[in-house]
Order: structure tokens, then sequence, then C-alpha cells
């Protein structure tokens, strides 16, 4: 691999001596990797039950018996419940985003009660001294199903007349959710941009059905007492998690402990309130004892929620020189069965992204979120940016295409630059930094992009078999979900804030307390390294705590890469508290004015004297020990802070990939990857590029490997690793890395998001090469997974298994003779 870095703006804090900035190894990672690791499922209490699930094996049908009797009579069974026994108790999963005034929400039970409406649905549970023995005692439980209509096609669940998921609706259609440009005041008419245009190209785009596929399965205990209960859980969630539980189950907020111990992965898969949860929960209170359950990989893949699922109707517009004018999105969002918690504002986190980095007068967005009986969709990693990533750069490609233009000429021609920042977009928000032009020239050099063009055209004069292509993504992200007035004003139903609070040790060791929950993404070392700085005490001095809604009680936990430039920059806050505080004291026992002191490597001194000072570590004990002590302050440094941020963060990049398409077999080989980003100041270097490493590895998936598969009858023929088909790391090409400095300015260290840059950016560049690689040859898309045989059906201009992206535009009706302006050639 190769890894440097381009500083294009500094923040001015960067001496060799410092932990922020430092490749540090994790402070995590030898017990993780020496197996001293406290995952939830090895966690045992005394009298504990194992609850086993039996699940629909129907997609969609009425339940007219549900017999549990056979499980009682089977060894070691305890207790056994249909839906039919919790139906007053069990309350509603939650949806926390209700995008418009009237969005449908069906009501989605924990277990289902007199309907089933995708298959992995909870029909009944077993609670037995052993997990065999629960299992087992499933076979013994008899269920009659009445067979209702299986809706799955989300072109045809939206048509007049279609068979409902859901009898009780009028439609499949849970939301319609529109922003105008023009009517918003940000931009202007796209009716007006596209009857004028010179030139439009429209296209339909499938974004795939992705599944999580975290590395620990899911895993929920609970242990209710009283009236209230603990639950240990695997999930990215803890503190939303136990408000929900309140909310939802009737229990007192104040008498539900949620802890999130060692959590092995989530990708947004464990950004959940799940059946799961309340389901241990209603058990252990039915039969006083603490109940667990730990799900098998085929029950993850079956029942976790999905990811992604979107027909994406796109049009563009512009001038002869390539000056895009206008841009129109219309989505169809698969929802699923039901409306988990943050399903609905998925799709509309993307509205804000299709115009990317690119100055478009003109903007209309649609998005219909629609039921099918399928497994409910919700966050994968990136939720929603991803996909319009994917959809501006295919289009922006298809553009350079129709217009014999090089694709990045027409990127360099429309994007914003570094002059221009803040750059309020025609989608509203105000990018605060950028330089496009830096990482794209440094991803340019480091790629050889002149010598493959070269390369690709003497394959193509030789009628070579191997065909070579080149594909780009320059793209930005908005991440560290918050501020909270604009996530208010998109009805979310909570904040963006976040709370860290330090508690300085009379030893002088220091305990950090966040409210962000990590599941890998190494928040011990990098909070470490941050409070090092901020208090000048040594890397190893710093203990970080998190994940126990007990020690930790306030927080909004991790997600939308907001750890950093929102838990961080809160941590960074208490730690100036901490530091306020102490120079009182340190004032006093120095007999000096506090203004006249200056904080410098853990040390206060006397400006003018520097020989006389006193180490914030020293004052710390001074506190504790409150002998010589000013009047009237309390003697503790101990401090909290909570940050809610003016604005997200605007991390960005340029990802370059050559593939080598075999034309004969349509096997698709990644030969060379480059990618430059610019996340702002780096903290952990090492940890920065292994955050870029797995979102690369789980992007180039969705193109090339993934997908979430549903036969006629709505079974999930994808449901194992065998047939669900994740990338090892042979699998994957070699990643050459490097990364570009523009500091945020919304924040104090200038750091910006990193978690799913990767995953964001690296889709399209995989599909632009392919499809650069067999244009030639009449193809201009290629569905993803780019299986080996849907890329030789490419070839072949076979359309019969995939629709025609001719044809079709934004609002989903036929396209006007001025936009039928390209021959689509392959499948879309």
């Amino acid at each position: 691999m190769t890894v440097t870095e381009d500083r294009v703006q500094a923040s001015g804090h960067s001496a060799t001596d410092r932990e922020v900035g430092k490749s540090r190894k994790r402070k995590e990672d030898l017990r993780l990797l020496t197996g001293r690791t406290t995952w939830t499922d090895n966690h045992s209490l005394p009298g504990m039950l194992h609850m086993a699930i039996l699940r629909s094996p129907v997609a969609h049908a009425k339940i007219t018996n549900v017999d549990v009797s056979g499980a009682l009579d089977r060894p070691g069974v305890i207790a056994a419940f249909s839906g039919q026994d919790f139906a007053e108790e069990q309350g509603v999963i939650p949806c926390a985003w209700p995008v418009t005034p009237d969005m449908v929400n069906p009501g989605h039970p924990s277990i289902a009660v007199g309907q089933v409406n995708h298959v992995g649905e909870a029909v009944a549970i077993v609670l037995a001294r052993t997990k065999a023995a629960a299992q087992d005692a499933l076979e013994a439980i008899d269920v009659d199903y009445e067979a209702l209509p299986v809706v799955l096609d989300m072109e045809e669940t939206v048509k007049d007349g279609a068979d409902l998921v859901h009898s009780h609706t009028e439609s499949n259609t849970s939301f319609r959710w529109v922003f105008d440009a023009g009517e918003a005041g940000t931009g202007t008419s796209t009716d007006e941009a596209f009857s004028g245009a010179e030139v439009t190209v429209s296209r339909r785009f499938i974004q795939q059905r992705l599944i999580p596929a975290f590395m620990e399965p899911r895993s929920s205990l609970a242990d209710f007492q009283g009236e209230g209960v603990t639950l240990w859980s695997a999930t990215q969630v803890p503190h939303i998690l136990r408000l929900m539980i309140a909310l939802s189950l009737g229990i007192p907020e104040h008498k539900v402990r949620v802890i999130a111990p060692d959590v092995g992965g989530g990708f947004g898969g464990k950004l959940q309130v799940t059946p799961e949860e309340f389901l241990v929960i209603l058990a252990s209170r039915r039969v006083g004892k603490p109940v667990k359950y730990t799900e098998s990989r085929s029950e993850s893949l079956l029942s976790a929620h999905h990811g992604r699922d979107q027909i994406q109707y796109i049009d563009i517009a512009a001038k002869r020189d390539g000056t895009v004018t206008g841009l129109r999105v219309r989505l169809l969002a698969d929802m699923g069965a039901y409306l988990r918690l943050v399903s609905p504002g998925v799709p509309i986190l993307g509205a804000f992204m299709y115009p990317a980095i690119y100055k478009f007068p003109a903007y209309n967005f649609t998005c219909d979120g629609v039921f099918t009986n399928k497994t409910p969709t919700d966050a994968y990693r990136g939720a929603g940016r991803p996909e319009a990533t994917f959809a501006i750069e295919r289009i922006m490609d298809e553009l350079a295409a129709e217009l014999d233009m090089d694709p990045m000429e027409l990127r360099r021609k429309n994007w914003i630059t570094h002059e221009e920042f803040p750059f309020t977009t025609v989608a509203g928000l105000t990018y605060d930094s950028g330089n496009y032009e830096a990482a794209t020239d440094k991803a340019l050099e480091m790629f050889g992009w002149d010598d493959l063009r070269a390369e690709q055209q003497q394959r193509r004069d030789a009628g070579d078999p191997i065909q070579l292509g080149l594909g780009i993504s320059t793209f930005t992200e908005m991440c560290g979900l918050a501020p909270s007035r604009v996530l208010g004003s998109l009805s979310y139903g909570a904040g963006g804030w976040e709370t860290a609070s330090i508690r300085m040790l009379p030893s002088g060791k220091v305990e950090v307390v966040t409210g962000s929950s990590p599941h890998g993404q190494g928040h011990d070392t990098a909070w470490s390294q941050i409070v090092a700085d901020q208090l000048g005490v040594g890397f190893d001095d710093v203990e970080v705590l998190h994940g126990d809604t007990a020690s930790s009680p306030r927080g909004l936990d991790s997600y939308g890469s907001r750890s950093l430039v929102v838990g961080g920059i809160a941590v960074v806050k208490a730690a100036e508290k901490v530091v306020a505080k102490a120079r009182k004291i340190a004032a006093h026992l120095l007999e000096a004015n506090e203004d006249d002191l200056d904080f410098k490597d853990g040390s206060f001194s006397v400006r003018g004297t520097p020989d006389t000072k006193i180490g914030i570590q020293e004052t710390a004990l001074a506190v504790f020990a409150a002998h010589n002590y000013p009047e009237g302050i309390e003697p503790s440094l101990d401090s909290e802070a909570t940050f809610d941020p003016v604005n997200f963060s605007f991390p960005h990049g340029t990802h370059l990939c050559a593939t080598e398409v075999d034309t004969e077999t349509g096997r698709v080989t990644i030969r060379k990857y480059v990618c430059v980003d610019d996340v702002g100041e780096l903290v952990n270097p090492l940890i920065v590029e292994g955050q870029v490493h797995g979102g690369l590895a789980q992007g180039i998936a969705q193109a090339m490997f993934e997908e979430a598969v549903y036969d006629a009858e709505g079974n999930l023929t994808t449901g194992t690793f065998v047939d669900y088909t994740i990338p090892s790391a042979t699998d994957l090409p070699h990643f050459d890395t490097a990364n570009t400095v523009t500091a945020s300015t919304t924040n104090p260290l200038g750091v910006k998001g990193v978690g799913e840059a990767g995953c964001i950016a690296s889709t399209p560049a995989v599909v632009n090469a392919v499809v650069d690689a067999v244009r030639h040859r009449g193809v201009n898309d290629v569905q993803m997974p780019m299986t080996p045989e849907r890329v030789w059906r490419a070839l072949q201009g076979d359309q019969d298994s995939e629709r025609a992206a001719e044809g079709t535009n934004a609002y989903g009706g036929a396209t006007t003779e001025d936009e039928k302006l390209l021959d689509t050639g392959g499948p879309s």
C-alpha cells in the first residue's frame, strides 16, 4: 500500500511530540486479538434461559392458529409463547423518522399477531435451559397459515390495484418526499432547465439490496427485576435503545440500563431497535428469569435489516460545452414489510448529495418509500449517500460519453473550485472547505492516467479480448449526523449533539466517559490521543469508558461518521473545561493571577518566570487533598461538555479504478485502485487507513459480488455465505491510498468523518471502469453486482433479463424525443 499526505490547508498545530497525528496502534487490539473480549453472548447469569425464535417460512399470510403446547413437552423447555400471548404488552418497534406528516406507518410488532409480512418474521418463541433445547423444541410448534398475495416488485407495487402488503392501508406507498430547489429558493426551475437544455440524458439505475453482514451476530440478554431491566445487547445505539425501550414497553427510563459490551462490527446493521431485544425483555418479565438470545448466521442474513434496494431514475441537462444545467432524481425506495428505526430517512439523507461537488443551478428530487413483503431495510454504511454518489457519478460518465468529452474534463468543468468555499449548493447545504483539484491531481499522478489511457487504446486497436477500462469517482459526503436544528427540520426524532465527561483522578490519571459507543472504530485510542494533547498527560494515562448507560448516562451513540466530528469534539470541550478549572487552582497554588498563567505540555507556568510552574496532574492531587484551596470553588476538576455542531462535515476525495474485462467470459479483474481522500486533520492515520480499506472492500463488494436475492414467493435465496458472496482479501486488489488535508472550519480539531468514505466512493469508480472497458461494444450499463454472467450478457446485447435504461425519465414515464439521445446497449 502507499500512504502519503499532502497538507492543503493546515490548521496550525502539528508539533512532532503531539499525540494527534501519530499512527498509534490501537489500545483495543491486544485484548480483542487474544480473546479477552466480552461479547454479549459471552455473558451468563444465574438461572438464565435461552430463547429460540420460530420464524415464518412464508412471505405473506394470515396466521389462523399457533399451538405451542408440543414445545412445552420437550426436555429442558420452561416456556413457549405465541404473538397472541404478548399482544397487549409488546408495543411496536419504533420508527424515529416520520419524514412527512402523512407518512403511513403500519406498525411493526416484535412478534406477529394474526399476520406475517415477510419470511423470517417472528411467530413464536421457546425458552429453555440450553440453546440447543430451545432450538430443537421449535419443530414441535404447529402454525397454520392462510396464504396472501406476495408483493415484491417496487414498480408493480405502486400501480393502481396492486395487492397490498398491509390490508389496513390504502396503498403500498408509505410516503412521498419532495425537494425542489426552485421552490426552496436554493436554485432555479428544473422544468425550465430541461425544456431549454441542449443535451439531456436519462438513466434507470438499480441499487441492489445488500445485507450488512457484520462479524458478530446480534445477541441480547435481558434481566428483568422488580420494575426495571438490564439489557446487554450487541448494539451501536445503547442510549437510543434505552429511550425506545422505555417509550415502547412502558418501563420507566430510569429503570432501564443498556450495556453494549464489545460489539463486533455494525455498519449500520446494529443501528436499530430490534424485535429480538424487545422479546428477551418481554420473556424475562414474564418468567422472572434472565433470558438470552443469540442469532445464527442464517437468521442474521434473513431477519436483520437489509440496506440499499432502490430504483433510481436520473435525468441530467447540460449545454453542448458540458456545463450542467439541471438534475432530476426520482427514487423508489424499498422499505420492506415495515418501517424500522430510521428506514424512511435513509433515502432522504441522500437527497442532499445528488448534486455532489457540482454547480447545478436547478435540482428536483422525489422519493417514494414503498412496502414489499421483504425484510425491512434501514441504514447500511453510508445510508443514502452511497446511492446518491453512485447515481451522480454514473450519470456524469453517461453525459461525458454523449458529449464525446473526457469524463475528468467534464467533472473539472463543473465542480466547485477551492477558491469558492464556503459554497452553498443547489440542495441547500453549505460546504465549509475542500480542494477537489488537489485530491484529483494527486490521484491522477499516482494512477498513471495517461499511460493507462494509451494502453486502453492499444488494446482496442488490437482487438484484444481483455479490454481495459478506467473509472472515476470524485465525491463528497455529508457526515457527522448533526446539527440538531437541521435534523429537527427533517422531522428526525432526536438531536445530533454528543456528550463527554472527563474525570481527573488524584493520581493524575484520566477517565474519559463518552456517549459515543464504538463497535470497531478505535475510540479508546483516538480519544486517548486527543485527551493526551489537550491535558498534556501521557497517552497511557487515559482510560476511555463507554457503552453502559449507567456509567455513561447521556449520549447519542455511533453512526453516520459522527463519532470523531461530534463525540470527539465533545471530548475536546470537556478537556477545555478541566483546564479552565485547573487554572484557577494552579493560580492559587502559584500565588499568581490566573490571567498570567500559560498552559503548555501539561503544566501551568507564570508568564515571564517559566520555572515557576505546576503540572495539571499535581494540581489534581492538590484538588483531591483540598488542603490549600481558594474560597468559593468546588474541589473538583471533573467536567462534562455537550457539543452540537453548527454544520455537517464534508470529507471528499478522488477514487480511480482500472479494470480488465474478459470480453469472452465476462470476468472482471481490478488491476489498479487509487484513492486520495480528504478527511480534514488526521487524529490517527493508521485508523484512517483502516477505515478507508474497510470501506473500499464494502463498496467494491456492492459493485462486483453482493446481492440479497428473493424468489417469486418471497424466499431469500442468498441466506448463507455460500450464496451471499462477501469478498475475501484474495478477491480484492492492492489499494494505493493517500490524503490531502483541508481542515474543517466548523470544529476546533479541523477533522471530518472517514468511516463511510471508501464505501461511498468506490462503487461508482468500479462500475464506471467496467462500462468504460466495453462502451465501444455498445454497453452503457451493467447492473450490480457485475458478475461474469451479467457482463457477458451485456456484451451480447441481451436485455431480456434486465430493463433497458432508455425510455424512462425521472418521473417514471417515457422520455421525450429530445431526451432519447443514447443507444442504451447493455442492461440497466
